[in-house]
Parts: structure tokens; C-alpha cells; sequence
């Protein structure tokens, strides 16, 4: 079928050309055209099934009215709800979003920033990877539209909105010793990132207030790559070779969930036998028999507040930085208390 130009429109309604370039690109009052007309070149443009090249409104315009998502993983279900607000927020002001995951690997990583900036897409919205830093430095040195979320990178000035990592997991802590659990496990992945760093701090932090030792026995550390019934095994393992352990702290959902297929592997009972709490959400969390005590992170603050950031920077005159001065959004965490503590 062929394409139809603002040629075959213009033919079609009887007007100069100008006048249909006018009218679809929204510039009717300045070219003096009567809404009467307008209406009409628009309802045969869509009966005619019009579509604009996007290449050149881009070319025409400077803008290609797309955003670049950049998450950890898309099956992850915080990454997966945090892309569906924005996408939603992007919708509402007439932006599309193009997402990819680069599952923490470094090359994906790099690879994904560059297929994004070669679509010319107007920002970036990025959950960084810890290699990411120095392609995020150029994407901010060449001002473009940036904000890092749910983690970012010490001194680098570049706009991020995180959750308060560290008193969500003192909140989740001080729930524990106040339930009278002493000998806390916690179990976390290892990723050299700042929101990893800030809920082990937490974890020591509490201990030690509590003035109890910090015993790096009751601490493991799964690698990001495990699949996942290697860490299943790891933590059966660890629980299993840890006599006494009377609550575990999961550091994220997805390892949480697979805590619980240990400690059912394990013949263990929630609460009596070992409580069990985790940082984030899951649905498995709300449906599981008892219901697992969570830190959550507020998703739709984070997702729309990322937003506002990028579009402020679209506001900004020509020429300004687009990193602004590197603001920090921080978003409190909330404790949910259900019966697995």
C-alpha cells in the first residue's frame, strides 16, 4: 500500500501544501488557519490513514520524542513495575520509551547507551551497572537529558532518585531485635553498587547498636551470576550449617524468594523455627502462608519523580548542564509487618 504524503491530503482537501504542513505540525494559529479547517485537514488525514515520517519530524524538529530505559533486568518485577509507570508517564505527555536490560554485564551495558544514542533518543533514564560510570559521565558532559535511578555513582553530578536503602534496612533490623531475634542472618548478592554497600551498613550498623557482634559466619554473599538453583542450594547449605540462626534478612526479593524454597527444602517452620523478612516486594511474598515481612520500596514515587527530573531538564535553555547540579531525590522505605517475624 502506498504511503500517504501531506501531498495526497492537501490534494484530497483542496488547500496549499503549507496549509497541511501547518495544520499536522500544529502550527494553525500562527499560520492564521480557522479551526474550521483545521478540523477538517485532520479528519482527512486520519480517514486517509496518515502517518508522519519520524525521521524527519526528528530532522525538522531536533527531537524524536522518545525516551532511552535502561534497567537491570525487565522480568525483575520492581524493574518490570518502575518501567510500566514511566512508560505511562511518558504516554501522558506524548513521549514513547524504548527499554532494555543489560543484566548487570558491563559490554550489554555500553552496548545498550549506544543503540539508544544512535536512535537519538531525547534522555535517558538509567538503573546504572557498576562499569557504567564512565558512559554516563559522556552522556552528561555532551548535556544530555540524564537521571540515574535506584542507584547512582558517589560524586558523580548527574540527577538520581533512590530509595533510602539504609533506614529501610535499619527499619527492617530494629523490627527484628525488637521481636527479640538475636542471631540475624543476612544473605545479599555481590555488586560492587551503592545501594548493595548502604543495606550492609545498615545490617552492621544495627548490630552493633544492639551491642551485638557483627559475625561475617551469618553472612552470605551469592554471586549476581548463580542461577538460581545454585543459590537455592547455597543458602539450604548455609542455613542448614548455621545452628541457631533465629531470622534472616534478605537483601533483595528475588533472593528472597529463593530463601523460601530452601527453608521449605529444609522442613523449617516461618515464624517459629527461623523469621524471615526481605528488602522489596514480590507477589509471592503476599500469597505465601505466612506472609513475608518486606521493606517497600515506593516504585510509582520513584518512577514519577525520575520523570519530572528529565522533563525539567528538557525545560532547561540551551546550553545549561544538563546534570544540573547532580540533585538527589531520596525516597523513604516502608516497613510492611506480616507474619513471617
Amino acid at each position: 500500500m502506498k504511503n500517504v504524503t501531506i501531498k495526497d491530503i492537501a490534494l484530497r482537501a483542496g488547500v496549499a501544501l503549507s496549509t497541511v504542513s501547518a495544520v499536522l505540525n500544529g502550527k494553525t494559529r500562527e499560520s492564521r488557519i480557522s479551526e474550521q479547517l483545521a478540523d477538517r485537514v485532520r479528519g482527512i488525514a486520519t480517514d486517509m490513514g496518515y502517518e508522519p515520517n519520524q525521521t524527519a519530524v526528528a530532522l525538522r524538529t531536533g527531537k524524536t520524542r522518545v525516551l532511552g530505559l535502561i534497567v537491570e533486568d525487565i522480568s525483575n518485577v520492581f524493574f518490570a513495575a518502575l518501567a510500566k509507570i514511566i512508560e505511562e508517564e511518558a504516554d501522558s505527555i506524548g513521549y514513547k520509551v524504548l527499554y532494555c536490560s543489560t543484566e548487570n554485564n558491563e559490554d550489554k551495558a555500553r552496548e545498550r547507551i549506544r543503540m539508544l544514542s544512535q536512535r537519538q533518543v531525547d534522555g535517558f533514564l538509567i538503573i546504572p551497572t557498576p562499569g557504567m560510570r564512565a558512559e554516563i559521565e559522556r552522556l552528561s558532559a555532551q548535556q544530555k537529558p540524564l537521571v540515574l535511578m535506584d542507584r547512582y555513582f558517589p560524586g558523580l553530578l548527574v540527577p538520581h532518585v533512590v530509595v533510602d536503602n539504609y533506614n529501610g534496612s535499619l527499619m527492617a533490623m530494629q523490627h527484628l531485635l525488637e521481636k527479640g531475634y538475636r542471631r540475624i542472618a543476612y544473605v545479599t548478592i555481590q555488586l560492587d553498587q551503592v545501594q548493595m554497600h548502604q543495606r550492609r551498613q545498615a545490617y552492621d550498623d544495627s548490630l552493633r547498636n544492639a551491642g551485638l557482634a557483627v559475625d561475617e559466619e551469618l553472612v552470605l554473599p551469592l554471586s549476581y551470576y548463580c542461577k538460581p538453583g545454585e543459590s537455592v542450594q547455597q543458602i539450604r547449605n548455609f542455613i542448614s550449617t548455621r545452628p541457631g540462626i533465629d531470622a534472616v534478612f534478605f537483601a533483595t526479593n528475588y533472593v528472597g524468594v529463593y530463601g523460601l524454597e530452601a527453608i521449605k527444602d529444609l522442613g523449617l517452620r516461618i515464624p517459629s523455627d527461623l523469621a524471615v523478612i526481605c528488602f522489596d516486594d514480590h507477589d509471592i511474598f503476599r500469597l505465601y502462608t505466612p506472609g513475608i515481612t518486606i521493606v517497600k520500596q515506593p516504585v510509582d514515587l520513584i518512577a514519577q519523580t525520575a520523570m519530572q527530573l528529565l522533563i525539567r531538564q528538557f525545560e532547561q535553555q540551551p546550553g545549561k548542564a544538563a546534570g544540573g547540579n547532580g540533585l538527589q531525590v531520596l525516597q523513604p522505605a516502608h516497613l510492611v509487618i506480616r507474619s513471617s517475624t
